[in-house]
């Protein structure tokens, strides 16, 4: 099957996808990072569809596919579990005279989403007469060959696929900012759990085959417990396939990386760590923060801000993070940051305190924000940020 392979500049264009499944979700990404207006038609969703929703990152029409909606579109995406509904979006699609794909049948599918990859300004997008599982094989080969700087050489070699577990932290937002290794191992995967926090793009690098367990967890929203997220783990691994748990940052700053650890252990399934960029100090200093300076600082603490400071619950010694001359770094405090702030002020830190928060760290949404540790409450603040206190946060640089 011959195909005119072609790159779509789709900025400021409209492009349809129908079907709120796994599909979509790892299709969608790449859709929004190349600037398309992306509407969603699907009386259901993944929970990482509804967050790009609910945040108004795409349009979502929360019922089925319906006669005309493929109107004003530059762009199709079929993506449901039903090949007549797919069937029927790729006729009206054709008969619009707009270029579409269905997911579920390359023979009957005008167009095919090739397996791409880009590294150092390199794009390569590869077509393997509709086998996607070949095509995803040759662009891995060629992906990592482009990151070695050895695409004039390539090699070969057989090598048997890992077995158990790999708990992978994939950095803190950037997709380009998962460790090689974590990189090596998801290529290889057979299921991944995965967080919302997870850079998303990478999940359109696996080959459609691969189970993706969407376990996206929300601050303070509907999410799926700890325990279920280890059963699932356990449960494939112990099934013989190799499981990848795939987390933003690191796993083990405040990620229950350990717990994930401890269930297969107890389980007696192998596992193996693979360490990630950690968001509490990445997101500073993709900011331009230093969480320590020499002439400034010579210490930080990174705290979590889950549990406010009066809870019972909390184990944060609030009174002497308020007396140290530290660097204070703060994850998951969004929702609790007036308590906090006020009992920093209570316990003797300077109320005129610079701080920074910085949100979406390292990705083309971040935005950073200043304020002192007396306003902090009062400043606006969204999920995912790292609040900064401390001289360090006075340091404006401009990236």
């Amino acid at each position: 099957m011959s195909v005119y392979e072609i790159g779509l500049r789709l900025r400021g264009k409209t492009v349809l996808v129908v079907g709120g499944g796994t599909i979509a979700a790892r299709r969608v990404p790449r859709l929004l990072d190349a600037g398309a207006h992306v509407r969603l038609v699907a009386p259901e969703v993944t929970t990482t569809l509804g967050d790009y929703a609910a945040s108004g990152e795409l349009h979502w029409d929360e019922r089925p596919f319906a006669t005309g909606d493929t109107a004003g579109a530059w762009f199709v995406l079929a993506a449901t579990d039903d090949p007549a509904v797919n069937a029927a979006v790729a006729a009206e699609a054709e008969a619009d005279r707009i270029w579409s794909v269905r997911a579920d049948d390359a023979d009957a599918s005008d167009a095919w989403t090739l397996a791409s990859t880009a590294f150092d300004d390199v794009s390569v997008a590869v077509s393997a007469s509709g086998d996607p599982s070949r095509a995803a094989g040759i662009r891995d080969a060629v992906a990592a060959l482009l990151r070695t700087g050895d695409l004039d050489a390539p090699r070969t070699r057989t090598r048997r696929r890992p077995a158990g577990v790999a708990l992978i932290g994939a950095g803190p937002g950037d997709a380009d900012l998962i460790t090689l290794r974590g990189l090596e191992l998801l290529r290889q995967a057979e299921v991944v759990v995965s967080d919302r926090l997870a850079p998303q793009e990478l999940l359109d690098l696996l080959a459609d085959d691969v189970e993706i367990v969407d376990a996206a967890k929300l601050p303070y929203g509907r999410h799926t417990t700890q325990e279920q997220i280890n059963a699932v783990m356990v449960e494939r691994a112990l099934a013989g396939k190799f499981v990848v748990r795939l987390k933003g940052g690191d796993g083990f700053v405040f990620g229950r990386g350990a717990e994930e650890l401890d269930a297969c252990l107890d389980a007696g399934v192998p596992v193996q760590v693979v360490p990630g960029v950690s968001s509490s100090i990445a997101g500073p200093a993709a900011a331009g923060i230093s969480v320590t300076e020499r002439a400034i600082v010579h210490d930080f603490t990174v705290v979590t801000g889950h549990v406010p400071p009066a809870d019972p619950k909390s184990r944060v010694n609030w009174d002497a993070l308020a007396k140290s001359n530290g660097t204070l770094v703060m994850l998951m405090a969004v929702k609790n940051r007036a308590a906090i702030a006020e009992a920093l002020i209570d316990g003797g830190r300077d109320a005129s305190s610079p701080v920074r928060i910085v949100e979406n760290a390292t990705t083309k949404n971040q935005t950073v924000r200043g304020c002192t540790l007396e306003t902090l409450g009062s400043t606006e603040a969204n999920h995912p940020a790292v609040i900064v206190i401390g001289a360090v946060a006075g340091r404006r640089r401009e990236l």
